[in-house]
């Protein structure tokens, strides 16, 4: 049983006795909050695996509240998980942006949501990947070293750009990036990367992969993923 301690903060009682109930379940130890200022005090003085974090709260918003965790060296890296309402793509971005791990939609389905946070606190658990270590995900193969990939055996010539990215999304599968840490994590010398320019290097690289390229998925308004299972 999992035994991680895991914050929610949502201001709707009924969700938090919803979320509360569905993560004691599964062996969480689960604390709660109703608004922002009561998750930083929390969060500042204990130790929590993962926030579940409203970004619709009275008060300080969800957005501040991250800006802040994420601004604090006590808190940094905490991971959080954010619950949002369909529509509010540019609050999702931001949130990535400030440094959140994932994000869930409002209405949610309870065991969408346990999943999303064991995938995240399974993430944070593993080690840093060797940045030159072979990668093999559903047929496709990628040499950091020798700067080679290989799709179901056939080699496939990438450009240096198209390389980096698809290196970023492999090594995270699930993980959502958007473009902005896209064009911060991929420094190309063969291609200006910019937000717009991240969409012409998805268009090339799902080209290059063939069938492969339905692999590399989009989640509108936010950025490019690698799905997780083929």
């Amino acid at each position: 049983m999992a035994r991680e301690k895991l914050l929610i903060v949502d201001d709707e009682e009924d969700i938090l006795d919803l979320v509360r109930h569905h993560l004691n379940r599964e062996g969480y130890e689960v604390h709660v909050a109703a608004s922002g200022e009561q998750a930083l005090q929390l969060a500042r003085s204990r130790h929590f695996h993962l926030m579940v974090l409203d970004l619709m709260l009275p008060g300080m918003d969800g957005l501040e509240v991250a800006r802040q965790l994420k601004g604090d060296a006590r808190t940094r890296a905490l991971p959080i998980v954010m619950l949002t309402a369909k529509g509010e793509e540019a609050d999702v971005v931001a949130g990535l942006e400030l440094g959140a791990d994932d994000y869930v939609t409002k209405p949610f389905s309870p065991r969408i949501l346990v999943a999303r946070i064991r995938a995240v606190i399974r993430r944070r658990g593993l080690a840093t990947p060797d940045e030159n270590a072979l990668l093999d995900i559903h047929g496709i193969s990628i040499h950091p070293g020798r700067r080679e990939v290989t799709v179901a055996g056939q080699p496939v010539d990438l450009t240096y750009t198209e390389f980096q990215v698809l290196s970023l999304l492999a090594r995270r599968p699930g993980w959502v990036f958007t473009r902005s840490q896209i064009v911060d994590l991929v420094r190309g010398d063969d291609y200006p990367v910019t937000d717009r320019s991240v969409d012409v290097q998805i268009v090339g690289l799902r080209r290059k992969l063939g069938e492969y390229g339905k692999l590399v998925e989009t989640v509108r308004g936010v950025g490019y993923r690698m799905r997780e299972r083929p």
